[in-house]
């Protein structure tokens, strides 16, 4: 399964790149350029399942890791919102910063999510093991 992901997600990205040398100003630009965008994220998306997917063993699930950093690498999303709206709010108004937290909503709510599973889970080494990759499970 994670082969396909990974030969699925190249030849997505491979067609945005193909459609994004067609976009133009012209109807059928435009329908070449949503198809750029949607290609591009399905296919990255797709990719990085196929990289960091966990590798299930007999139907055991696998235990949610805790990242060997530092605490301060973990809320460094949180950082990133807050100095997004700041910026928004000093250039724009605070009606667009407004609008800017309630676009960044998500990415806070991702952010605070993962730094409360990883201060949870047991502590080991991440990393991505490209010989069990290679030999396919």
């Amino acid at each position: 399964m994670r082969w396909a992901a990974l030969g699925t997600g190249a030849i997505l990205i491979v067609v945005a790149f193909l459609a994004g040398s067609r976009v133009a100003d012209t109807r059928e630009g435009l329908v070449y350029e949503v198809v750029t965008l949607l290609a591009g994220l399905a296919g990255v998306s797709i990719l990085l399942y196929g990289l960091v997917a966990p590798m299930s063993q007999g139907g055991r699930a696998t235990q949610t890791p805790r990242a060997a950093v530092p605490a301060g690498e973990r809320v460094a999303g949180l950082l990133v919102s807050a100095i997004l709206l700041c910026g928004i709010a000093a250039s724009a108004g605070p009606l667009w910063a407004l609008l800017g937290g309630v676009l960044l909503l998500p990415m806070i709510a991702g952010c605070v999510y993962l730094c409360v599973s990883f201060a949870r889970a047991e502590r080991r080494d991440w990393r991505i093991d490209f010989q069990k990759l290679r030999r396919g499970g």
